[in-house]
């Protein structure tokens, strides 16, 4: 068996398609212009690269678009008064705040002072509530993107054993909870695997579908998985450079070892990556319309 491949960018791109049509409408019919602010502190190059494709996005879609570009020397004081200045624009539906921040910034306290209304990344404890009771208004961008992979790829959630292999509360511990609500597209039997598993293959080896992100290259060998399983690999790990200086990317899966018994693999980099910024926009776009009370 060799397994198909669930290629993000061109779900990422379908996706985009459909965000492009509805910001237009929401011009058109109601004078809705969806807005979204990042934050960026310091010069990190691997941030900027980020903030850049994010803002590069927006514009494509028709996402109004500030970029705040800070000083790593930025207080507290002033990054949260930035912060409430944002809370506080009728032009921003979306604040995102790149991460991680400087050392001496407290980031919790900063993603603490984002208004819930606007934390498209779905990190404030007001949303993170409403994820776990099955009420979101905003669902994590990384574990929204791969519950949309698996839809959009027709895989059976419903019913199937799903073993998470990381705990993060960016990845794990949201796409965990998405797969078990009582709804469409959900209903599985989650497991949460992580460091002090005791035996983490003997969970691997009876799920229907494996969610890997762990942040360690090739964790998950083909002893670890059953004959058509589907695999979503959320790892990038760097395993050394080109000659001409290139980065040389692999998952937490051992991709070419697994992609020979499973029914379905994303691979890496094209896999689960292009789905992320692809959701922050959709995010954007249900901001503008519940402030414009239109969802």
């Amino acid at each position: 068996m060799t397994a198909q491949l669930i290629k993000g960018a061109e779900v990422a791109k379908q996706i985009r398609e459909e965000l492009a049509a509805e910001i237009a409408e929401l011009k058109a019919k109601h004078n809705v212009v969806p807005g979204l602010v990042t934050v960026l502190v310091g010069a990190d190059p691997a941030s900027q690269v980020y903030v850049g494709a994010k803002e590069k996005t927006s514009q494509e879609l028709g996402i109004y678009s500030e970029r705040h570009d800070i000083p790593t020397e930025t207080t507290q004081s002033e990054l949260l008064a930035l912060i409430d200045k944002l809370n506080k624009d009728p032009k921003i539906n979306g604040i995102l705040v790149q991460l991680p921040l400087p050392k001496h910034l407290n980031e919790t306290e900063v993603l603490y002072a984002i208004d819930p209304k606007k934390d498209v990344d779905g990190f404030h404890p007001v949303n993170v509530g409403k994820l776990m009771i099955g009420e979101p208004d905003y669902i994590p961008c990384t574990p929204h993107g791969i519950w949309q992979l698996l839809i959009r790829s027709g895989v059976q959630i419903e019913g199937a054993e799903v073993v998470v292999v990381g705990r993060s509360n960016i990845v794990g511990k949201p796409i965990a909870n998405i797969l078990l609500q009582k709804q469409k597209n959900a209903n599985a039997t989650v497991t949460v695997c992580h460091t002090r598993t005791r035996d983490m293959a003997f969970h691997t080896r009876r799920a229907d579908i494996v969610i890997a992100a762990v942040g360690k290259a090739k964790a998950i060998t083909a002893d670890m998985v059953k004959e058509g399983v589907v695999v979503i690999d959320v790892g990038v790990n760097e395993i050394g450079k080109t000659a001409d200086g290139k980065r040389i990317l692999a998952g937490d899966v051992d991709f070419e070892a697994v992609k020979e018994k499973a029914s379905a693999i994303t691979p890496v980099p094209g896999g689960v990556g292009p789905m992320t910024i692809t959701m922050l926009m959709m995010n954007t776009v249900r901001a503008a319309k519940l402030a414009a009370g239109l969802a």
